[in-house]
């Protein structure tokens, strides 16, 4: 039987098991406990591996078989989406309001939030360090209405979340992750878990075992 390994915080940052002991039930956990220095969380994000866990809830550390991705190719563009983009009505950038973007994740109505404040630092240490990344959508007058963010590993990024305040807005800021995959030498977009939202978008489950290899790809930029 599969027990759940425990991490202390002074634990080296890359004591985690092997994917190939994340427990069956529930599907994925691998870990619990640690911290969330970026020291632990890029060896968490080499292997496969992110911290997903709810409000009072210990650091939990999870690798889920399949893992859901989107292969950049296969991102379902709709025709509404491209004719929207096209108009002009968003601007979209890049890293220009990283904390406000994760701010705003953290605070999306439709379900309970994980991105706890000492979420916000860890995640915040990871962009400083040039791993965590942004996408920001702006309406006309200049305000924030979407985006999203994740962590880059060599040719993949992992979305770790994406908001939206008007139809459409973390549809165009995917679309720009996607567009600038090619230059950037990412090959795979990392969604984690499926959500009908995002399958609608194109994503698929990829076994675990495969997504590791895709981790273990080096970037490679035209």
């Amino acid at each position: 039987m599969k027990r759940l390994r425990w991490l202390a915080p002074e634990d080296p940052p890359e004591a985690f098991p092997p994917l190939h002991e994340a427990l069956e039930e529930p599907a994925g956990l691998l870990a619990g406990g640690g911290d969330l220095s970026p020291e632990r969380l890029c060896a968490a994000y080499d292997r496969g591996i992110f911290p997903w866990f709810a409000p009072g809830q210990p650091i939990l550390w999870w690798s889920p078989d399949p893992r859901e991705v989107l292969f950049p190719a296969e991102f379902h563009r709709s025709r509404s989406l491209a004719k929207r983009l096209r108009s002009g009505v968003f601007t979209v950038t890049r890293d220009q309001a990283f904390d406000a973007v994760v701010e705003a994740c953290s605070k999306r109505p439709d379900r309970d939030t994980w991105i706890t404040p000492e979420m916000k630092v860890a995640y915040r240490a990871l962009h400083q360090v040039g791993r965590a990344s942004s996408i920001e959508t702006w309406n006309a007058a200049g305000e924030l209405v979407g985006g999203l963010y994740g962590v880059r590993t060599g040719a993949v990024f992992s979305g770790e979340s994406m908001f939206s305040r008007v139809a459409d807005a973390s549809k165009a800021a995917l679309a720009r992750l996607v567009d600038d995959c090619p230059a950037q030498g990412i090959r795979l977009i990392d969604c984690q878990m499926p959500t009908a939202h995002l399958r609608s978008l194109g994503s698929r489950p990829l076994a675990r075992a495969q997504f590791a290899a895709h981790l273990r790809a080096p970037a490679r930029a035209p």
